[in-house]
């Protein structure tokens, strides 16, 4: 029986564009996502195009028992879970004085504390195969802090903190931990952010879902930790490291601003 590959916020952008990778290197799937009639349409397209069965489980991973229902799904189905994708993510654009207090908490409920949850809770299940892979989906938003988007930068700090973090502490088991950080996407993550009007997706080069990921399975797979998509993406980083905080900050508040 192949094995099952845990792909969260799958109905769209980097997370759709990874399920079609991992159906078409022969896993299994069980996607998640709120939207059950997109899940359905691409569970009907990879089981057409590839011999695997698809799961589909239709949650809002922001809410506190929706790990708990994702994990219960893949138990009681008892599906063999080599492969977690944390993908689902969310963001806003603003002020975070004007900010709504319950879009920003989703942010942290969803980009922080479901991802947490979820990895604690599959771990266990991974550890059962000789060679098994966590991908935390990040940004390159996790290496500065990021103005206008203040709650969406921090927890892909988070993201990528953690995951170097469960790298090292699992480096002696059969799991690879791999943080993937792609720069501006094309995705629906700009209008669901309502980042319509930003500079960002202007001033730096835009990657399809689909060269993404490819690119973060490729990396998944040769245990790459930190895995960053993009030529100016990883120079990036680098050149950050040498130039006062306070005048990073100030470049991506600049960037970010509205047209």
């Amino acid at each position: 029986m192949p094995n099952t590959a845990v792909i969260t916020g799958a109905s769209s952008g980097i997370g759709l564009e990874l399920a079609r990778v991992f159906a078409r290197e022969g896993y299994n799937l069980l996607i998640t996502a709120r939207r059950r009639d997109r899940l359905s349409e691409l569970k009907q397209e990879l089981e057409n195009r590839h011999n695997i069965t698809v799961h589909i489980i239709d949650v809002d991973l922001s809410e506190p028992d929706a790990p708990g229902k994702l994990f219960k799904f893949a138990v009681e189905n008892k599906l063999p879970v080599s492969v977690l994708v944390n993908n689902a993510g969310i963001g806003d654009y603003g002020f975070f004085k004007d900010a709504d207090w319950n879009r920003l908490s989703a942010i942290i409920d969803l980009n922080i504390k479901s991802l947490t949850h979820l990895t604690h809770l599959f771990i266990p299940e991974l550890l059962k195969h000789e060679e098994a892979y966590i991908m935390n989906v990040a940004s390159t938003a996790a290496f500065q802090p990021g103005p206008l988007m203040s709650i969406y930068y921090a927890s892909k700090h988070y993201v990528l903190a953690f995951s170097e973090a469960i790298a090292n502490e699992l480096s002696d088991s059969g799991i690879k931990v791999s943080a993937l950080c792609p720069g501006p996407t094309e995705s629906e993550f700009q209008d669901v952010a309502n980042m319509k009007k930003s500079k960002l997706f202007d001033r730096f080069p835009v990657a399809t879902s689909q060269e993404v990921a490819e690119y973060g399975y490729k990396s998944l797979i040769k245990g790459k930790r930190v895995a960053i998509y993009g030529l100016t993406n990883k120079i990036a980083p680098k050149f950050i490291s040498l130039v006062p905080r306070c005048w990073v900050t100030a470049a991506v508040r600049k960037i970010q601003e509205r047209k």
